[in-house]
């Protein structure tokens, strides 16, 4: 083999290399799992706020002027889930006109809420050139060719209501707050913003 075959073979497990890691990199998804940084707050605690909003009315204004007794269940993280909590208790005061009580106290039907997720996602899609293998590299580091960066907030629930052992299961309710962005190889272009003012 003299050295053009040489540089050729070269030139073509190169090519393949690169192919492989655009074809590689051509979408992922990533749960993050905490909520350091106003973003990932802001979007999680304005899903939270969107999901309440969303509560029906033909499942809530038949325990107008009555208490109820709320609770609540998540997997992890109950800070998140208090808030989530507060929320729905503020949401249930003041456009149902129902007063949450504690178990301890009487109340004139139940409510059990079960959140099947209070978090943020993020997502790449396009193409972009992984660097997580070099060592040193963060796993998730990557150069962008083009790509759509999508961070999301979600929050999602369902429920059981009524009078104790007469519950009605309400329908899964979910919210969903993003914020994306155009990656290219040098900038990032804000595509939407999560601005509520």
């Amino acid at each position: 083999m003299d050295l053009t075959d040489f540089a050729r073979a070269f030139r073509c497990l190169l090519l393949v290399v690169v192919v492989l890691g655009l074809l590689g990199g051509c979408g992922s998804r990533q749960l993050q799992d905490s909520l350091v940084g106003s973003t990932a707050q802001r979007l999680v605690t304005y899903s939270i706020d969107d999901l309440v909003r969303e509560l029906p009315s033909s499942d809530f204004d038949r325990h107008a002027g009555q208490r109820l007794h709320m609770e609540s269940h998540f997997i992890q993280q109950p800070d998140i889930r208090d808030y989530a909590d507060e929320r729905l208790r503020m949401e249930l005061a003041s456009r149902f006109d129902i007063e949450v009580v504690d178990a301890d106290e009487p109340a004139d039907a139940r409510l059990t809420v079960f959140y099947t997720s209070l978090g943020t996602d993020q997502g790449y899609h396009g193409f972009y050139v992984p660097l997580g293998f070099i060592p040193g590299m963060s796993e998730t580091a990557r150069v962008n060719l083009i790509t759509l960066e999508q961070f999301h907030g979600v929050a999602e629930m369902y429920y059981y209501i009524g009078e104790t052992g007469s519950e009605h299961r309400g329908d899964v309710i979910q919210a969903r707050t993003r914020t994306d962005a155009l990656g290219l190889p040098i900038v990032t272009v804000p595509i939407s913003t999560i601005d509520r003012r």
